[in-house]
């Protein structure tokens, strides 16, 4: 079975149907007799139940002759992307690391913050961000990126098919009409500056891939909604899952969603991409590792991993790995485990607290504000909270805020010289009037 793969219109039912979904590289098949949705973001892609059909149906669209397979020689785990999972990481991430590790060894095994990544390789990024959001809001790369596809995909979609709207006037589904309205209203310059992000976005994960690497994303951070369910039209909803999407439609890689067994009765999958024209490439791995992707699923949901002690173990494992990480001065990285261990136990101050030690390194002092609060509702004696809390507090201007919060670690802990200073030193500041 086959279907155009726009924005994820052939790798979202593939996930929330529990079947594999392909996504050719762009202009990889053509489109020929396809009415056109999105010129620049259009692929014909196909479904199957079993791995080695979808590779025979490549080879015969892709008309490439069989041969030899080619294994990866690097498989990138996109660890931020893993934590805007609505499940345990585990569930799917572990799964995926053992089965690479089972057929290729611990050594192809690679991790990557994409989001820190895309914000150094994708410079229109940044000119996007400043357009959206005045610079005045840290918003991750991956979510600029979905609203980025979206304006594409929207430009596109009116620019096609206009004439024929003006003259028939369709009864249009309410949301769908109003996302046609505001794309009346963008410039010239913002769709150009779209454009730009997508060229770059080839380069930058053709760069990251190379000619045998596989980046490794959740298809979707959600399990599938109910019939009728209204998550789908929330902006988290299609932010995160237009996001997930966005990386293979913009840069124009291939890509395959694989399903891994069941979560609350409900399919979960794993999406793997390839550079662009690398599809051959990309299907002879998904065929390779098929088979001890769904063992390996199955292993985790019939273990002791799914129970709780087992979870709180591995948020234990997650949190040293966010310390180690944050001694070596890697802040993403640290707060990628940290987001991991609270996802798995979010009844832990320490967690929190650790995390917002490190938004304070990146000087994202709202989050680390809000994260210190956590964990002091969770431990009211948490001194760490405190200080941290009183340090975002005095960045943020909130003086008299954090005057109380170091006051209150030096009530807990009266010989503590940090609390004790700090509080001085505000004090003064704040008498003096400022």
């Amino acid at each position: 079975m086959a279907g155009v793969d726009t924005v994820g219109g052939v790798r979202v039912p593939a996930g929330f149907c529990g079947i594999i979904g392909f996504r050719p590289s762009y202009g990889a098949i053509s489109k020929i007799g396809v009415l056109p949705v999105s010129a620049s973001l259009d692929t014909v892609g196909w479904f199957a139940k079993d791995p080695n059909i979808l590779r025979r149906v490549g080879h015969v669209l892709l008309q490439s002759a069989f041969g030899g397979q080619r294994s990866p020689r690097q498989i990138i785990m996109a660890d931020d992307c893993f934590q805007s999972l609505k499940i345990p990481v585990d569930r799917v991430s572990q799964v995926v690391v053992k089965s690479t590790e089972k057929h290729f060894g611990r050594q192809l095994l690679k991790h990557e913050i994409l989001d820190v990544y895309l914000n150094s390789k994708v410079p229109s990024l940044k000119e996007f961000r400043n357009k959206q959001t005045n610079g005045e809001v840290k918003t991750s790369s991956i979510r600029l990126l979905a609203n980025v596809m979206q304006l594409l995909h929207r430009y596109e979609f009116r620019s096609n098919h206009e004439e024929w709207i003006n003259t028939v006037k369709p009864i249009l589904e309410p949301n769908f009409s109003a996302q046609m309205n505001e794309i009346v209203d963008l410039s010239d310059a913002e769709i150009e500056l779209c454009k730009s992000i997508r060229e770059e976005m080839g380069s930058a994960i053709n760069s990251l891939l190379k000619d045998d690497g596989i980046l490794v994303v959740p298809t979707t951070a959600y399990l599938p909604p109910k019939i009728g369910g209204k998550e789908i039209l929330s902006e988290e909803f299609q932010s995160s899952s237009f996001g997930l999407m966005s990386i293979a439609s913009l840069s124009g890689c291939c890509q395959v969603t694989v399903p891994l067994g069941y979560y609350n009765k409900c399919p979960i999958s794993v999406s793997l991409i390839a550079r662009h024209g690398s599809d051959r490439f990309l299907l002879d791995t998904v065929q390779t590792m098929y088979k001890t992707l769904q063992e390996q699923a199955e292993t985790y949901v019939n273990s002791t991993w799914s129970n709780t002690d087992s979870g709180e173990n591995s948020a234990e494992m997650a949190k040293e790995k966010g310390n180690q990480a944050f001694k070596e001065q890697k802040w993403q990285k640290a707060i990628s485990y940290y987001n991991e261990a609270i996802k798995l136990n979010d009844k832990n101050a320490t967690y929190f607290s650790n995390r917002a030690a490190a938004y304070l390194e990146l000087g994202s002092f709202q989050q680390a504000e809000a994260d210190c609060s956590n964990a002091i509702n969770l431990d009211k004696k948490n001194v760490k909270a405190y200080l941290r809390r009183g340090t975002a507090r005095e960045m943020l201007g909130y003086y008299k805020d954090a005057i109380e919060d170091f006051k209150y670690a030096l009530v807990l802990e009266p010989t503590n010289k940090r609390a004790s200073v700090s509080a001085e030193r505000l004090r003064k500041v704040f008498s003096a009037g400022y």
